[in-house]
């Protein structure tokens, strides 16, 4: 009788030490027994199941732990599943969280609409103004949220303020380290609790895996967020995971190319007519830039903000005249790209709302690739040649 070709059969044992970490895609894992099942549930050590975990995604996590020089950071599906796992896991009904102004969107709607609906209070304020955070604080604040540098307007909170406030009040301190990632600023050693990254971004660096990180300083909030994941169903995928941890190889090099060439657009774009304000934290006219020197090691990072004159009709020339820098809401790729808040991240609020926080329709966030200088300066420069006409047309 021959052999099923279903059955699993072990590997070959001469298969040696791969260079590259293997993907590892299984579903479920396999146990000799229930007493070595009971061990692998028991000691944590082991895998049984791919929503509780599974190699790809530990390694990624150890990686990007001594990036930030964190312990038992986790994995997720997105950066916004990251953000669901602290607030699943930290949060009961009757508390209280303070966030931001400035935060992404999607957190921005999780703060305004679904943390209420759990019977979670919900405050926002500047972060750049630690007597404002002071003032929305409350008896029952339990958590302040914030991100190391604000989308799309690039501020800087103030981060040894918030680091003071939150011992003070005794309330969590979770921080989205997206934008300036470990290599500017590390979170969880400057005195937060919890650090977020959607690793979608700057970490993997390639547009093609979509996933979260979040670790926490103290073990036992580091359990009750693997906890919520687990779940709550906030997995990784094994492939993605895998993409990830190719794409941190390159990070630096990756990085101090992308901020060479982000302060050589700020700088051009500063001095173009169509060009009404360039918010960059490494040049000295933006509004936060002795505290960004402090926090972030004299470093500014890849993002630069851009105002133009015109409005619509300006930011529609603008996008369309970018030869060879895409127009998508992302950040982080190795190319250059455009956003514009008003029609994607921000497009939930109202005109007013986003004027509030300097939003405008002329208002882009260029994501700083790792094009040569001169290529991606001169496309941005004839883009806002043709902002400019259109502008002057309307």
């Amino acid at each position: 009788m021959t052999e099923s070709p279903v059955r699993r059969m072990p590997l070959p044992d001469h298969l040696g030490i791969g260079l590259v970490t293997p993907l590892m895609p299984a579903v479920a894992y396999v146990a000799d027994d229930p007493d070595a099942l009971d061990r692998v549930y028991g000691q944590g050590a082991g895998y049984t199941y791919a929503r509780e975990g599974h190699p790809n995604a530990d390694v990624l996590a150890r990686k990007i732990d001594q990036m930030e020089q964190a312990q038992g950071g986790l994995i997720t599906g997105s950066g916004m599943a990251a953000v669901g796992a602290v607030f699943l896991a930290c949060l009961t009904n009757g508390d209280h969280v303070l966030g931001g102004d400035q935060l992404y969107g999607r957190t921005l709607r999780i703060m305004a609409e679904d943390l209420p609906r759990m019977g979670v209070a919900t405050t926002l304020a500047d972060p750049t103004d630690i007597g404002s955070m002071r003032a929305a604080l409350r008896p029952d604040t339990r958590m302040i949220i914030v991100e190391t540098l604000s989308n799309p307007t690039l501020r800087v909170p103030d981060m040894v303020g918030l680091v003071a406030l939150a011992r003070e009040s005794g309330a969590l301190l979770v921080v989205d380290n997206t934008f300036v990632t470990p290599r500017l600023y590390q979170p969880l050693v400057q005195g937060a609790d919890i650090v977020i990254h959607s690793v979608t971004k700057l970490l993997a660096g390639h547009s093609d895996a979509t996933l979260g990180y979040v670790a926490a300083r103290d073990p036992g909030i580091a359990q009750k967020l693997r906890l919520a994941a687990v779940t709550w169903g906030l997995t990784p995928s094994p492939f993605d995971c895998w993409l990830a941890e190719r794409g941190l190889h390159s990070f630096d090099v990756r990085f101090a190319q992308a901020q060479r060439n982000a302060m050589a657009i700020a700088d051009a774009l500063a001095s173009h007519p169509g060009v009404a304000r360039v918010l960059y934290p490494g040049r000295v006219d933006h509004p936060d830039h002795a505290r960004a020197m402090a926090l972030f090691a004299g470093q500014g990072g890849n993002m630069v903000s851009i105002d133009l004159h015109g409005g619509r009709a300006a930011a529609n020339a603008f996008s369309r005249a970018a030869d060879g820098i895409s127009f998508a809401p992302t950040l982080g790729d190795v190319a250059t790209t455009l956003s514009h808040a008003a029609s994607s991240s921000h497009r939930a609020l109202t005109a007013q709302a986003r004027a509030a926080l300097g939003i405008g329709e002329g208002f882009f966030r260029i994501s700083v690739g790792i094009e040569e200088t001169a290529l991606v300066t001169g496309a941005l420069l004839r883009a806002a040649d043709a902002a400019q006409a259109a502008a002057s047309a309307d």
